[in-house]
């Protein structure tokens, strides 16, 4: 569990210098419902990635940090003010650099490591990028539940990078040849360990999660078929033996020029019936899956951490039927949910949800990489 959990953590107010598409926009925000509108390209995927940037200091989108610095620019930098329940404010600053590490400040203090920053500002985002849990690879699954796991607790994200980086340097090793027994051993060690930890919680969160996102599938799609979620690795769960598999495929390994053995190869399988939904769902099913199971990873991350996450909606609504569109906007508009960022190119879905939950609310515009203030009217607006 997380030290210093917020009830709810509000970001206020958004600075946004040379990122992407965007040269320069200051938005403030309402501590409820920001709907962002527009056509294709204007900004408003940027806008949402800005935000994610400074929760997860990286792009949702896979983007290369220099990729996200405006062209002729030689760096970007995000601001951000976020409001906690005690009333104080948190000032988050980003600067990324095209040939340089990136830098983050906390309040003015720079962190030491930009992992300590982690699952401070829980943050969920549903976007078309995400299909590539349905239709991706394994590594895509991995990414989601690595990047969810890591949010909920320092420890996974610790063991993750002692993993991740014997797991390097092993294959480094395979792919030049290098038979040094004693190197090897240490890290083989090294990842047996830590993968035994790894896989460990992997298990037990997915028996957390999947009865959440079996209840939220039935609200979001509104059917009673039957979906189910599990969890794939050939792991041994103990480390003596994580590590006797790893040796003994060892000469496999140098002729592969790769680990063939390790967490690194686990999967999530994601069924509709009997069959990968992949293979089998419907647009719509494919995306009330997808949305059954970000909306619960919201779900266990506000339980888990005691904090409502911020949500990101991303064109959420296309390509869903009518009743689909309806079941979510009942969703979250429940008290359920903390502050919540939508975009979309039909301005009609943003108002039925701003009527919908009868709140505070805040419209924005995207043209051209501008994003302006739409309306002023929201009664508790900063």
């Amino acid at each position: 569990m997380l030290k210093e959990p917020y009830l709810s953590v509000i970001l206020s107010e958004l600075e946004i210098f040379a990122f992407k598409g965007i040269e320069e926009t200051s938005c403030l925000f309402s501590p409820k419902l920001n709907g962002i509108f527009g056509g294709n390209g204007m900004g408003k995927t940027n806008l949402l990635d800005a935000i994610h940037y400074l929760s997860l200091v990286r792009s949702h989108l896979g983007t290369i940090d220099r990729l996200s610095i405006k062209k002729d620019h030689e760096e970007a930098n995000l601001v951000g003010t976020y409001l906690l329940e005690s009333g104080e404010n948190e000032r988050i600053a980003l600067r990324i650099r095209a040939e340089k590490p990136k830098q983050l400040s906390r309040n003015g203090k720079l962190y030491p490591r930009l992992s300590d920053h982690i699952g401070r500002f829980p943050i969920v985002i549903i976007s078309p990028q995400d299909y590539r849990l349905i239709r991706g690879g394994s590594s895509d699954r991995r990414r989601f539940l690595d990047r969810l796991l890591s949010q909920l607790n320092k420890n996974y994200l610790n063991e993750l990078v002692k993993y991740e980086q014997a797991l390097l340097q092993r294959n480094n090793m395979l792919r030049q040849g290098m038979r040094d027994s004693s190197l090897l051993e240490i890290l083989e060690t090294q990842m047996a360990l830590a993968g035994c930890k790894l896989l460990q919680q992997r298990n037990a969160f997915i028996t957390r999660f999947s009865p959440l996102f079996l209840k939220l599938y039935k609200m979001v799609s509104g059917q009673a078929e039957p979906v189910s979620i599990h969890y794939l690795s050939e792991c041994s769960t103990t480390s003596e033996q994580f590590l006797s598999n790893l040796k003994f495929r060892r000469e496999q390994d140098f002729a592969a020029g790769t680990s063939t053995y390790g967490i690194h190869r686990d999967d999530l399988l994601l069924h509709l019936g009997d069959e990968l939904i992949r293979k089998v769902g419907s647009e719509g099913q494919n995306k009330s899956f997808l949305v059954g199971i970000k909306f619960a990873e919201y779900m266990i991350l506000s339980q888990e951490t005691n904090c409502k996450p911020i949500l990101l909606l991303d064109d959420l609504f296309d390509k869903l039927d009518e009743s689909r569109v309806s079941n979510i906007i009942s969703l979250v508009s429940q008290e359920d949910f903390g502050q919540i960022f939508i975009t979309d190119t039909n301005r009609k879905h943003l108002d039925k949800i701003i009527a919908e939950q009868g709140g505070d609310y805040r419209l924005f515009e995207a043209n051209k990489g501008s994003i302006k203030a739409f309306n002023l009217q929201s009664p508790n607006a900063y």
